[in-house]
């Protein structure tokens, strides 16, 4: 097989399909898996180094280390920045495409064909607008930009896994009913996982894993979630991100650094920091 030039020479790259059956399979086992989300190509190195199974982009967390909110990357930058990660690991990579980075069923539907195409195996559309004063599309709009991403998710020449997001929780819509009947509609429309970021209820969880018949994505990372992997296992959980924590907890400790040198004019941050030669062998 070829070698990617971002890969350590030990490291034989896998064939898209292979790690397309690979990323589906996990999502059949009894336990749930943890899915980490690196935000560039040194943290996902570091957690297949680490020994994880599969990784998920963040949106947010590459939209911080570009110095960009949350949203305001744009679909090009976002799919070159989904291929270099998918091409920098052996391991499954699904993308945060946010809502498909347009209205129309056809942006989802196309954002979905782009990021199969640099090497995503998986990836995730949401029914958040990204304005402000409209959040959340309609529930029938909605599921039609999921069945249009299904479809061509569907058609590529691997097994690809579409995950819908419901996005209420996020946007102070703490409605539990809709947001079941949001996820219910996208498995209908076709989609393969299914995703209500901001659960952080036990009931919460579990009725939403009781409402579905598709595995289901849970977030930690959340400060009001504390759940455990064995914990959301028993729940009937089938997947775990973390979303944009990991991120937000690296610009923690550079923070608290950096006001450390800043207001004290002292440096004891650096006696919790990664040594050079550590992080040199991990990404040997």
């Amino acid at each position: 097989m070829a070698h990617s030039k971002f890969l350590p020479r030990e490291y034989e790259v896998k064939s898209q399909a292979e790690k397309a059956e690979t990323f589906r399979a996990l999502h059949q086992r009894r336990s749930a898996f943890l899915i980490p989300n690196p935000w560039d190509l040194g943290t996902a190195r570091l957690l297949a180094h680490l020994g994880f199974e599969a990784l998920a982009t963040t949106s947010a967390g590459f939209a911080f280390s570009a110095g960009l909110r949350d949203g305001a990357v744009g679909r090009d930058r976002m799919i070159a920045h989904v291929g270099e990660l998918a091409a920098s690991t052996d391991l499954p990579v699904s993308a945060d495409l946010e809502n498909g980075f347009g209205d129309p069923p056809e942006a989802a539907a196309e954002t979905i064909r782009r990021a199969a195409e640099c090497g995503a195996v998986g990836g995730s559309i949401e029914d958040s607008t990204g304005r402000a004063e409209d959040p959340i599309y309609p529930l029938e709009f909605a599921k039609a930009r999921i069945a249009a991403a299904a479809e061509a998710a569907h058609n590529l020449p691997f097994t690809f896994t579409l995950t819908a997001r419901a996005e209420n929780y996020l946007y102070g819509r703490a409605d539990l009913k809709d947001t079941i009947r949001r996820l219910q509609a996208y498995q209908e429309a076709g989609a393969d996982v299914l995703y209500a970021p901001g659960l952080t209820s036990r009931e919460d969880i579990a009725a939403v894993v009781a409402a579905v018949d598709r595995p289901v994505n849970v977030l930690m990372g959340l400060q009001e979630a504390h759940f455990s992997l064995a914990e959301l296992s028993s729940m009937g959980v089938k997947r775990i991100s973390v979303g944009s924590a990991l991120c937000r907890a690296a610009i923690g400790a550079f923070l608290r650094a950096a006001r450390e040198m800043r207001e004290r004019g002292t440096f004891s941050f650096a006696r919790d920091a990664a040594s050079s030669s550590d992080i040199a062998r991990l990404l040997e």
